[in-house]
């Protein structure tokens, strides 16, 4: 379990750095789909496009605490997260998944103590062909986001960082 931390007090602790590439808010377009709504870590990527044989390979590698970014392209033609991907994170130790894109089993991935977020739910399964490429620099809702970078989350919103941030209450 991670530190309580705020959003909103780290954006005003680091001010200044909204102002530059070194602190990015992403769009306030992403609901919370899992257990946990508070969360952060260092970030590793995977780009697809209706296809989550990548987000598997990903999740079933050790989390260390990491939050997985998913770039799917915004799509809502299918869900790259189900039930069974967000427990197998929250088994492997990742502390979230953000996903630009969809996710299923709500009912599923909400019994999970893991952060999930996504754009929407939608029920059709995705494909499973490989496509698309991990620990890539991803664009996220017109914000750009690094593998090594870090994402802190809760109800007021994400952030990305180049840096650690200092915990705030």
């Amino acid at each position: 379990m991670h530190a309580l931390f705020s959003t909103c007090d780290l954006c005003d602790a680091h001010r200044d750095a909204l102002h530059t590439d070194a602190l990015r808010v992403l769009p306030p377009v992403f609901r919370s789909f899992g257990k946990i709504s508070r969360f952060r870590g260092k970030i590793a990527t995977v780009q697809c496009h209706d296809d989550n044989a990548l987000v598997r390979a990903t999740l079933e590698s050790a989390g260390m605490a990491r939050v997985l970014v998913v770039d799917g392209a915004a799509s809502m033609k299918r869900a790259l997260l189900g039930g069974n991907l967000a427990a197998l994170a929250s088994q492997n130790g990742w502390a979230g998944v953000l996903v630009n894109g969809c996710v299923r089993d709500v009912h599923e991935i909400l019994q999970v103590p893991i952060g999930v977020l996504a754009l929407a739910s939608m029920p059709a399964p995705p494909e499973k062909h490989g496509k698309g490429r991990v620990d890539a620099v991803v664009t996220i809702q017109d914000v750009i986001v690094r593998p090594g970078e870090w994402l802190y989350a809760d109800e007021d919103g994400v952030i990305i960082s180049r840096e650690q941030l200092g915990l705030a209450l």
